[in-house]
């Protein structure tokens, strides 16, 4: 078998084969913390921008820490809940390029350098498809979560298609993102609406719980905490989206791998390919 250029082998970290939903789970936090470098600060990056946008929205409508209920402003209130909610959905998928990148070489156990996984990414194919999922999720949340929910459901895969999959371009990577999402019963949307309810409420925790705790340190400056709650509020959004962006972002990766074996039989295509001495990484290319 024929190594990619500048690789070599190493273990896979990914399964070559069908996993349940809880394994799929496990191997999206296996690959984060493989490619957890570059992946948590681009993150992190991305999340602070999140935060400023919206510190500047919750301050026009008078939404205030720790929980940004509306006080009257309900318009602004929804807006600015729409408008984090398209956010989450482009860094997401921003981020997805990388980890579809990525899933190759932890799947065949390739070795691959940060900066060769980089020039994988495809930006002028990707940051476009990204732009338009965010674009897309706005009104589908600001006129209700039904239709966020089927643009989460169906879209995961698409960037880690055009990184993996290497498919031709944004047009195609959305159709066989949809295709593989709706197939074997709606297996893949279903375990990415978990992905996502899991981090959500794993952020909420993160985001708003340490409050409980840190009302009894004392000395806090400002009324009740007020002070100190105006920055520390979004500084823990931020950190807790960190997290939570670059793990769902794997979880669309590996879920992609997942969705290839189970309907495209990646498994036995890999297994013949090394049985003849072929290039495995050829082989994860769709030609559409």
């Amino acid at each position: 078998m024929r190594a990619p250029t500048g690789s070599h082998r190493t273990p896979a970290i990914l399964p070559l084969r069908a996993t349940t939903a809880g394994e799929t789970l496990d191997s999206a936090i296996t690959l984060l913390r493989r490619r957890a470098l570059p992946l948590l600060p681009v993150a992190a990056l991305l999340a602070a921008a999140e935060q400023a946008l919206l510190a500047h929205l919750r301050t026009r409508s008078g939404l205030l820490p720790p929980f940004y209920l509306p006080a009257g402003d309900l318009g602004g209130w929804w807006r600015t809940v729409a408008t984090g909610l398209a956010l989450e959905v482009g860094i997401v998928a921003l981020l997805g390029a990388y980890a579809g990148a990525a899933a190759g070489p932890a799947l065949l156990g390739h070795a691959a350098d940060g900066r060769r996984l980089w020039l994988r990414t495809r930006p002028c194919s990707t940051v476009p498809v990204a732009l338009l999922l965010g674009v897309l999720a706005w009104p589908a949340a600001f006129l209700g979560m039904a239709g966020l929910l089927v643009l989460v459901a169906l879209s995961g895969p698409v960037t880690p298609v055009l990184t993996m999959d290497r498919v031709r371009g944004p047009l195609a990577a959305l159709r066989r993102s949809a295709v593989l999402c709706a197939g074997a019963g709606l297996r893949v949307a279903r375990i990415r609406l978990l992905g996502y309810l899991s981090w959500l409420a794993i952020r909420f925790a993160l985001g708003t719980g340490w409050l409980a705790v840190a009302e009894l340190v004392p000395g806090l400056p400002g009324d009740s905490g007020a002070a100190w709650r105006d920055w520390a509020v979004p500084v823990a959004w931020a950190a807790a989206n960190t997290v939570a962006y670059a793990a769902l972002a794997c979880l669309d990766a590996v879920l992609l791998v997942d969705a290839r074996i189970r309907g495209e039989g990646l498994d036995i295509l890999l297994g013949r390919v090394r049985a003849h001495g072929g290039d495995d990484a050829a082989a994860l290319v769709v030609a559409r």
